[in-house]
């Protein structure tokens, strides 16, 4: 799935109102959010620049999300980086976190 191309992602059980469904028991229906933000950057060179980055926030979930096995504080973003696997609840499902240039990604997985 090709994230990049809306600025956020609600994920849940509530498969009326989330873009990205979850339907473990353990995970909330507003469960986290996967958003882009435009953030400050340093080139290589020194210069200032804006670059867009994914972020992830667990919603006040009753049983946590985690981050590469770690469990997140509510309400406070974290940034993802490639290769992040993410999990919601006590679902045994994960999610990782790849690009198109990403070692061992093939044409038409995503």
């Amino acid at each position: 799935m090709y994230i990049h191309r809306n600025s956020g992602y609600l994920i849940g059980r509530e498969r009326k109102v989330v873009d990205i469904p979850a339907d473990h028991p353990s995970c909330s229906s507003q469960h986290a959010v996967v958003q882009f933000r435009l953030v400050d950057h340093v080139r290589a060179d020194g210069s200032q620049t804006k670059k867009v980055k994914p972020y992830l926030m667990d919603l006040e979930s009753t049983n946590g999300s985690f981050l590469n096995n770690v469990k997140i504080e509510p309400r406070r973003y974290y940034e993802l980086k490639e290769r992040d696997v993410i999990k919601f609840g006590f679902s045994s499902r994960e999610y990782v976190l790849l690009h198109e240039r990403s070692e061992g990604v093939r044409d038409g997985e995503s």
